[in-house]
């Protein structure tokens, strides 16, 4: 992994053997969109090359339940099954288990769970984790972890860190294929001690990379920066830092600032789908009754389909008579938003005006539109 860094902040390539031979360098910071269940909703694959999304991201407990994992790999494994030729990063699945499942046992073997869909029973084990994502052949394979709920007592919080501990360990024993990479899991909570305790632990294992994990589950924004702050500099160096789950442009900025490479998570496609846009200057609600006769672009300085063909009044029109070209258009601008953000700061570190930026960042976002 090579960088260059201003401050903490990082811009850095980081190479991946790739799939089917074909090697893919990851140029840092990052965005992955997430396509939770091999897609990324309403998305073309061709669409997400065209905004220039370099890798996306898959969910091993949703592609467990449905397709299931031996159908996946029977049908050409995850990227040919998705029509997705750049890299694919799958979550262990850990998150959900504990977040969507009716949960029935946690223990430190594993975890039994009735599905979110049927309500039929499953287990799932670090080795069972492992071997799903094995036969997803995504390139990078997160380790299983236990994420514990917030707020949680120290105690609580301490057990679910030695356990995610524990669970890397057997992770690693398990064989995965020739291209794939892994990721091991930095847990604690909000406890600086116990964030500590679990980076040592966790960096001491044979990870290719490494993530922070168990934060933007409940806390406020504030205590969610000041931990990943906190932790980021526990990590190597010279392995890719990845903050799961986060999050707000905001949170994206402060991440980068802390020395964090990689991010992912669902709010630009979901709030797209809501009609919450984001913008250089800030949110829009497309919505809002205000927009009904607006003839500007969403975002003059964004050159998605969706900002240089149609007008604000035309977005309206189709979110508030539920066309599902709306959900579409609304998508691609944030996402193409997303992607562009972290070429920005990418390309402020690469010529020393990192804090510059952000300052701008931070100035243009003042007089938040709605």
């Amino acid at each position: 992994m090579d960088e260059k860094g201003v401050g903490r902040a990082r811009a850095a390539r980081l190479k991946l053997p790739g799939y089917l031979g074909t090697s893919h360098e990851l140029l840092t910071p990052v965005f992955m969109p997430v396509g939770t269940v091999g897609t990324v909703k309403g998305i073309m694959p061709t669409e997400l090359h065209h905004m220039k999304a370099q890798i996306i991201l898959g969910n091993t407990y949703h592609l467990y339940l449905r397709p299931g994992h031996q159908r996946v790999e029977r049908l050409g494994e995850l990227h040919r099954f998705m029509g997705w030729d750049g890299p694919i990063l799958t979550d262990s699945g850990g998150f959900q288990v504990f977040s969507l499942a009716d949960l029935n046992k946690i223990d430190d073997e594993g975890v039994t769970f009735q599905s979110h869909l049927d309500g039929s029973r499953h287990r799932f084990t670090p080795e069972l984790s492992m071997e799903i994502q094995k036969a997803l052949a995504s390139d990078i394979v997160m380790a299983f972890d236990q994420c514990p709920p917030y707020p949680a007592e120290p105690e609580v919080v301490e057990a679910a860190m030695r356990r995610t501990v524990k669970w890397a360990e057997r992770g690693l024993n398990v064989p995965l294929k020739d291209h794939q990479t892994r990721f091991g899991i930095v847990q604690g909570g909000l406890y600086e001690e116990l964030r500590i305790r679990s980076a040592q632990e966790i960096t001491s294992l044979p990870f290719d990379g490494f993530a922070i994990g168990g934060l933007s589950i409940g806390e406020t924004p504030e205590l969610m920066q000041k931990m990943a702050y906190f932790t980021a500099p526990h990590l190597p160096v010279d392995r890719p830092r990845y903050l799961m789950g986060v999050g707000r442009p905001e949170d994206l900025v402060e991440g980068v600032r802390a020395g964090i490479d990689m991010f992912d998570c669902v709010m630009p496609t979901r709030n797209a789908r809501n009609g919450q846009l984001f913008t250089s200057r800030g949110k829009i609600n497309i919505k809002n009754a205000k927009y009904a006769e607006d003839k500007d672009p969403l975002d003059p300085e964004c050159a998605c389909e969706a900002c240089t063909k149609f007008t604000r009044a035309y977005l309206r029109h189709l979110f508030v008579s539920k066309e599902l070209l709306s959900a579409r258009l609304n998508t691609i601008h944030n996402l193409t938003y997303y992607i562009h953000l972290m070429s920005q700061m990418r390309l402020a570190i690469l010529e020393d005006r990192f804090e510059d930026w952000t300052k701008t960042f931070y100035r243009n976002r003042e007089n938040d539109v709605r």
